[in-house]
């Protein structure tokens, strides 16, 4: 039988009965019974009960598990009581006829069947065994059906794949890039891409009209669970649209792709400005499958007793979080509240209760029942329920309120089970201030548009320019991001200049860039969504190494290939390096 003509182990069926197949694959699991022998025979798709007796038996018995063998055989049913409703082939086995053994395994450092067996390192170093489990298997399988789906959906409307390039030049005014040394021309460089951001937006200007790419791109920053030193990114742009067109355009992607996983997304996701977001839920990404929304209180702060709420009302911000239930939370319980907000800059929170004894609060000596009283009322605290308070320079109030607002979700149920929400975030700032540099910086990148009425004031009130950009949401976490981008090469130069980029700067690092659009650049935007990130929320999982075939450690370690690793002398050489000791 040809090689692509044989089943699968795990897809055969009920409806495959008779049938004389050939099945290859590892050895799962054997079990001797009296004078049988029962093998299961796994392969990519699942596995299926093999049954040897007779001649085969002997040989059977000497197979241990991930012994890679031939089976030719037929699917037969399994008697009632064997049947096993819990997995796809329960309802059938396979007569074995013929055996070979292909190769025989040594024993494998962990059981492939169970992951809770190793540690994560002792699995990325033996990332061949681990990629073997089923569980991994469906997040590959899925990662193929999406990113097929993705293709097929831009082809529909009129989408052309077009390849960018790997090897470019550095532009450092994001994150750190990659950089690869050039043997032909010693001492120059090129980069690895962070994005295919300024090819995509030439393309444009070049007539493609509608370019998506599955692009590898390449950052070296810090890691976490959501983050790689190389990623892929779904990366879309096109001429003549506008935001609208955008939302619609990945609206309909994510009801093609999320039900593969068994989710279904609204028609149309909600919608809310970043002012509204960061006020609301204290998160430019925020988690909106629950309802518990920061309140403001500066106007209770403003005139109350306690000095430093006060003075956070006059120079910064006062908001609460209100905490059902909360009031009987233990003095232990309360202090963790603290504890929970420290790392995002906040000295800890002020609690305030209000139950049928009456009112508490570790200020209440201070304020006394009527200022605890005026702060309750302000945040409409019922009996029984908690309020929360911390003020302070704006960012950390809203990063400490936000960050505490998920960890009560969670603590409480307030999400519940299986519970999707999608939105767009949209109006971001175009600049953000850097006190340590004194400079203004792109919120998301140099080349998003202003908002037209904003124009006015690039120079003169750059903190107010709102950004035509968006980013669509899941469950808090950002999906993708994108924008209209700037078409006009002196706008472009106005934002270089508000973020301390020269004329002549910009010329050497984006001339090229300048240079197209002196010859009729249309009006342009896109988005670039995380394919690991998308497909780790549809798979259910809590890290993208889970849906990377071949991913790297938090320290950007390939443990499987140890890299990154030295390189020989004269491989140095030949590119006119040298270490420093």
């Amino acid at each position: 039988m040809r090689a692509f003509e044989r089943p699968f182990c795990g897809s055969l069926r009920a409806g495959d009965i008779g049938k004389r197949v050939e099945l290859v694959g590892w050895v799962r699991r054997r079990r001797d019974l009296g004078g049988l022998v029962f093998v299961d025979l796994r392969d990519r798709e699942g596995w299926v009960q093999v049954l040897f007796a007779d001649a085969l038996r002997t040989q059977a018995e000497r197979l241990s598990g991930e012994d890679v063998i031939r089976v030719v055989g037929t699917v037969a049913a399994r008697s009632g009581g064997n049947v096993n409703p819990d997995m796809p082939t329960g309802e059938v086995e396979v007569a074995a006829e013929e055996l070979e053994l292909l190769r025989a395994a040594e024993t494998p450092p962990f059981q492939v069947e169970d992951r809770d067996n190793a540690s994560e390192e002792l699995r990325l170093r033996h990332r061949v065994l681990d990629l073997r489990r089923p569980e991994m298997m469906r997040n590959l399988a899925l990662r193929h059906r999406v990113t097929f789906e993705i293709r097929q959906h831009f082809h529909e409307h009129g989408f052309l794949d077009v390849e960018t390039p790997i090897l470019t030049r550095s532009t450092p005014e994001g994150a750190r890039d990659f950089l690869v040394p050039s043997r032909l021309t010693p001492g120059s460089f090129y980069a690895l891409p962070q994005s295919p951001q300024l090819f995509k937006q030439l393309l444009q200007v070049a007539g493609v009209g509608r370019y998506m790419q599955i692009a590898r791109c390449f950052r070296d920053e810090d890691l976490r669970a959501d983050r790689q030193p190389e990623f892929t990114q779904v990366d879309v742009e096109a001429s003549f649209i506008e935001e609208e067109d955008l939302y619609a355009l990945i609206e309909g992607l994510f009801a093609r792709i999320f039900p593969l996983a068994g989710i279904q997304p609204p028609a149309t996701f909600q919608r809310l400005t970043y002012r509204d977001a960061m006020e609301r839920f204290g998160s430019d990404r925020p988690d909106l499958r629950f309802a518990l929304e920061l309140i403001e209180l500066a106007p209770a702060a403003a005139t109350c007793a306690f000095e430093p709420f006060r003075l956070a009302a006059a120079s910064g911000r006062v908001k609460g979080l209100v905490i059902p239930g909360g009031a009987a939370f233990s003095r232990k319980q309360l202090d963790e509240l603290s504890e929970l907000v420290k790392p995002f800059g906040a000295p800890g929170v002020v609690w305030m209760r209000r139950t049928t004894e009456g009112y508490g609060s570790p200020v209440k000596k201070l304020l006394g029942d009527e200022g605890i009283a005026a702060f309750l009322q302000a945040a409409a605290v019922a009996e029984g329920d908690l309020l929360v308070v911390v003020g302070g320079a704006p960012k950390v109030v809203f990063a400490a309120l936000g960050a505490l607002r998920i960890e009560m979700a969670k603590r409480g149920g307030l999400i519940t089970p299986g519970a999707h929400a999608f939105g767009w975030v949209t109006d971001f700032p175009l600049f953000e201030w850097d006190d340590e540099t004194a400079r203004w910086y792109a919120t998301h990148h140099a080349f998003t548009s202003p908002n037209p009425e904003d124009v006015p004031f690039l120079e003169s009130d750059p903190g107010r320019v709102r950004a035509r950009a968006y980013d669509v949401i899941m469950d808090g976490v950002e999906l993708g991001g994108g924008s209209i981008r700037i078409h006009d090469a002196e706008l472009q130069r106005r934002v270089f200049r508000v973020m301390g980029i020269d004329d002549e700067t910009a010329r050497r690092k984006f001339g090229f860039l300048l240079e197209a659009f002196r010859f009729g650049a249309p009006p342009h935007g896109g988005i670039a969504l995380g394919l690991d990130r998308l497909i780790m929320l549809m798979a259910g999982r809590d890290s993208i190494r889970d849906v990377i075939a071949f991913p790297k450690t938090t320290a950007g370690n390939c443990l499987l290939t140890d890299a990154p690793n030295v390189v020989d002398a004269s491989q140095l050489d030949e590119l006119k390096l040298s270490l420093k000791s």
